[in-house]
Parts: structure tokens; C-alpha cells; sequence
């Protein structure tokens, strides 16, 4: 309609979503360089096993940040509705905070913050873009763009200033106040999203659906001896997997029960889908066909993992790297965690860039610029930066010294890569699930971000070995982090290579809302 109107409830999510962003990228870009110098890790001077450990304890943490919307997701849709579970896990989040600024020198009490932080920020998360939905009707729809475009854009904000503002503060006034500016704006996020509740439209939870995509899957299991093989041979893999964990270095106990998951998981999704057909004598043709678009669509997701590992080490081994780069000398840059400001202020500058100017440009070349052909470059485009950043290491081992500028080159190339991979797979996820079916695949796309922090974690665990590292420098002739980073970026081109086959078999659904 021509007179509609954004609801006035919008800037109250708005205002949430802005100080929420700042907080958590705030804390967590500044987690690995504190967590390196504090004394809450083991009492070691290796600076190497220092550095390991701290990469270790971050990406256990995203891998908590991104498996909780799984959580989060089922409690709002059955139980608390999505306005009681952003206010309520709003105000655990708010809770690790504290945990985080008061105790930086207490271990249990640090852990526990960041245990805090990761299953409110990953609980809210599945139920923030979705609640803003439900405020918009039939009369003001076409608005909803705007919002959303606006909550793209305030994620970038708050993680620009949170980036380049908050490494100051954690060296000018200790991590107290470094951590403690976070907890405010988190507080103040979580006030400012009460202050609308008599605003809101607040649809109620949904009832257990009998044909829901678990009880398609399940119905699917049970219905050969084939597909119920494969999903005790995972279930027996996943349970070796946790046995062994006392027994094998590299599993510590994150570790091993993230790599059982995602074995149990790989188990249950092939069992299914070998019989995904024959669960149309018990359920309705819409649901089956739905799983299975679910189950194809996870393959790709899986195959995006790899990029998740590269891209999330910005934030561990890139920093790290910076520490031992020279600074420009710029007063206000005092820190390497202030590199990661790149990301999002590149982010605002690669998507209206590549929308106007290069996706145009490929076209009228005479070539299809598709989700799945964006996605496969884009996880490509992440091994070339780990390129250019193995590259600089090996310089840095043989005593240069290099500005922390060089930085820029990987910083550009895996912010294209995240555009490609990360908005598009976004939008492909949407479009390719049925609408009952959309959270689902949506809460399967976060995942991805955990699992591909398991791998970093594997990596991590093994090179930690004195045996491996022994190994590495012996035969390879360089060092253990250039090592790992020219495997990370020769993991990323394996990924992209499949990533693109599989692609070129696969039939894009259209499961957009019809007019």
C-alpha cells in the first residue's frame, strides 16, 4: 500500500540488534589476544602451546555461539515463543558478561562467562530476523526489505566500531573495562528491546508436528535394513569417537563430542536418505518432497565447512600473526585485533560493489552468475588469502619484519570470499526449503560455523603433538603456522573442487512465498 508504514516497533529491535552486535563482536575480537597473555591458561612460556591453547578455547566458543541456535529455535518454537526467548536468553547473555569482566583471573569463572555468552547469543540468534518478520502484514510487506537491509547494515556497524575500538580500551585500561564495555551495551541492548514489549506482534509457540523433518527422517530409518545399517554404524562410530577420547591426544573432550555429532549426525542423514520414499505411505507428499530437499541441501552445507574454518581464524590466527608484525605508528592503532575492522567496513563496500558493478559485468560477458557457482568461488577465493597469509609467515620465520598492512591483501580477499559464501548461502538456504522447513535449514546453516570449527580444532589438537611438529619442520623445511596455513588453504581449494561438482549436479528448488 502506498501509505504503509514501517511499524513502530521496529526501532526497538533495531536499537537491540545495534548494541547486541557491538557487544559480541567487541568481546570476541579481543579474546584470543587476552587470552594469550592472562594467566587463565596453563602455566606455561611456550608461546607456541600459549598461542594453540587460545586459538583452542575461541573456536570451542564459536562452535558453542553457532550450535545453540538449534536450541534456541526449538524453544521458541515449542514452548516460549520468539519474544520470551530473546528477552530471557538476552538476559543469560547479559550474564556472561559479567562473568567475563569480574573474573579475568579466575579460570571456572571466565569459562563459565564464555559458556554464558555462547548459548544466549546462539539461542537469540535463530529467533532475531524471524521476529522481525512477524511485525510486518499484508499491508506493509514490501517494507520489510528495508528492515532487513538495515540489520545487515548495523551487524557491519557494530562490528566495525566493536573492532577497532574495544583492542584500545583492553590496552589502555585491562581487560575489566575491555570486557565490561561489552557487558554494558549488552545490558542496554536487552533494556531497549523491553521497552517495546507492549509494541510487538507476538505469534505463539506451534503445537509437535506429526511430519515434521525429524519424523519424515525417522519414519525413513526404520523403513529398510540398508538405511537403519548405516545409522547404527555412525551411532557405533560416534560412541568410539567418545571412548577415545582419554586415549588420543588430538581428542580433547570438546573435540571428540563435536566429531561424534557430526559422525551420528552423517549416520542418521544417509540412512534417510535411502529411504526417503518409502516414507510417503505415512506421511503427505509436501513433507517428504521437503526432506528430501533438506537432505541434498546439507551435502552443499557440508561442503561449505571448510570455508567456516578459514574464515573464523581472523579472529585467532590472523591476530596472532599480527602481534608479530609491526604496527604503522598510527596513534590510533595500537593493537593487531584492530585489523579485524576491515572485515565489516570491506563487507559495506564488496556487496553494493559486486551487485552495481561485477555481477553485471560477468553477464554481459555471457556468464550465469548462480548462488551455487558465487559460492564455489567464494570458498576458493578464502584458500587464495590463506595463501597470501602463509606466505607472510614464511617471511616472518625467517626474521623480517614485516607492517602489519601487508595484512590488508588476505584481509580483501577472504572478505569477497565471505560475500559469495555468506550472504548468498544465506538466500540459497531460504529459497530452497519449504516454508515449514525454513527454520530447520536455517538453524543447519549455522551449524556449519561449528563444525567447521571442529576442524580447526582436529588441526590444532594434532599439531600440538611434539611427535607432528617434529615431523613438520623435518620434512617440510617451515615452520608449524605456515604449515597450517598453507593446509588450511589447500583444504579450501579440496572443498571448492567439490563444492562445484557437486553443484553442477545439483536442481535448484524455487520455494519462494507465491503472490
Amino acid at each position: 500500500m502506498a501509505n504503509a508504514r514501517i511499524p513502530r516497533q521496529i526501532p526497538y529491535i533495531i536499537g537491540n540488534e545495534a548494541c547486541e552486535r557491538f557487544s559480541f563482536y567487541g568481546m570476541r575480537n579481543i579474546l584470543t589476544q587476552f587470552l594469550v597473555s592472562s594467566s587463565i591458561l596453563a602455566a606455561t612460556t611456550d608461546t607456541m602451546l600459549r598461542e594453540a591453547e587460545a586459538k583452542e578455547i575461541f573456536h570451542v566458543f564459536v562452535m558453542g555461539v553457532y550450535f545453540f541456535p538449534l536450541l534456541g529455535g526449538w524453544l521458541s518454537d515449542r514452548y516460549l515463543g520468539k519474544y520470551r526467548t530473546i528477552l530471557w536468553l538476552s538476559l543469560v547473555y547479559c550474564a556472561g558478561n559479567a562473568c567475563l569482566a569480574l573474573c579475568t583471573g579466575s579460570r571456572a569463572g571466565f569459562y563459565s562467562g564464555l559458556f554464558l555468552i555462547s548459548l544466549g547469543s546462539g539461542g537469540i540468534k535463530p529467533c532475531v530476523s524471524s521476529f522481525v518478520g512477524e511485525q510486518f502484514d499484508q499491508t506493509n510487506k514490501h517494507l520489510a526489505k528495508l528492515v532487513f537491509d538495515a540489520f545487515y547494515w548495523i551487524i557491519n556497524f557494530g562490528s566495525f566500531f566493536a573492532s577497532l575500538l574495544i583492542p584500545l580500551a583492553l590496552q589502555a585500561w585491562g581487560p575489566r573495562v575491555a570486557f565490561g564495555i561489552p557487558g554494558a551495551l549488552m545490558f542496554v541492548a536487552t533494556v531497549i528491546f523491553w521497552l517495546g514489549r507492549a509494541r510487538y506482534v507476538v505469534e505463539p509457540p506451534t503445537p509437535a508436528d506429526p511430519h515434521s523433518f525429524g519424523r519424515v527422517c525417522w519414519t525413513a530409518l526404520r523403513a529398510g535394513t540398508s538405511g537403519m545399517a548405516v545409522f547404527t554404524g555412525g551411532a557405533v562410530a560416534a560412541a568410539l569417537c567418545l571412548a577415545a577420547i582419554p586415549y588420543v591426544s588430538a581428542l580433547s573432550a570438546v573435540t571428540g563430542i563435536c566429531l561424534a555429532l557430526v559422525v551420528f549426525a552423517a549416520g542418521a542423514g544417509i540412512g534417510a536418505w535411502l529411504h526417503i520414499d518409502e516414507a510417503r505411505r505415512f506421511h503427505p507428499e509436501e513433507d517428504v518432497e521437503g526432506a528430501r530437499t533438506v537432505l541434498r541441501v546439507l551435502i552443499l552445507f557440508a561442503l561449505t565447512t571448510p570455508f567456516w574454518s578459514l574464515f573464523d581464524q581472523k579472529a585467532s590466527t590472523w591476530v596472532l600473526q599480527g602481534a608479530r608484525m609491526q604496527l604503522p605508528g598510527w596513534s590510533w592503532f595500537k593493537s593487531a585485533s584492530q585489523m579485524q575492522s576491515l572485515n565489516p567496513a570491506l563487507v559495506m563496500v564488496l556487496i553494493p560493489i559486486n551487485n552495481l558493478v561485477v555481477f553485471p559485468f560477468i553477464r554481459r560477458m555471457g556468464i550465469e552468475v548462480t548462488a551455487l557457482r558465487r559460492m564455489t568461488a567464494g570458498i576458493a577465493l578464502a584458500g587464495v588469502a590463506w595463501i597470501a597469509a602463509g606466505v607472510f609467515q614464511l617471511r616472518i620465520e625467517a626474521g623480517e619484519t614485516l607492517s602489519i598492512l601487508w595484512q590488508v591483501l588476505p584481509y580483501v580477499l577472504l572478505t569477497l570470499g565471505e560475500v559469495l559464501v555468506s550472504a548468498t548461502g544465506l538466500e540459497f538456504a531460504y529459497s530452497q526449503a519449504p516454508p515449514k522447513l525454513k527454520g530447520v535449514l536455517m538453524s543447519f546453516w549455522l551449524l556449519a560455523v561449528t563444525v567447521g570449527g571442529l576442524w580447526v580444532l582436529l588441526v590444532n589438537s594434532t599439531v600440538k603433538s611434539p611427535e607432528f611438529t617434529r615431523w613438520i619442520e623435518t620434512s617440510s623445511g617451515i615452520g608449524v603456522i605456515s604449515f597450517q596455513m598453507f593446509f588450511f588453504a589447500g583444504f579450501a581449494f579440496v572443498a571448492a573442487a567439490a563444492f562445484g561438482l557437486y553443484a553442477k549436479r545439483y536442481t535448484p528448488r524455487d520455494y519462494y512465498r507465491k503472490v
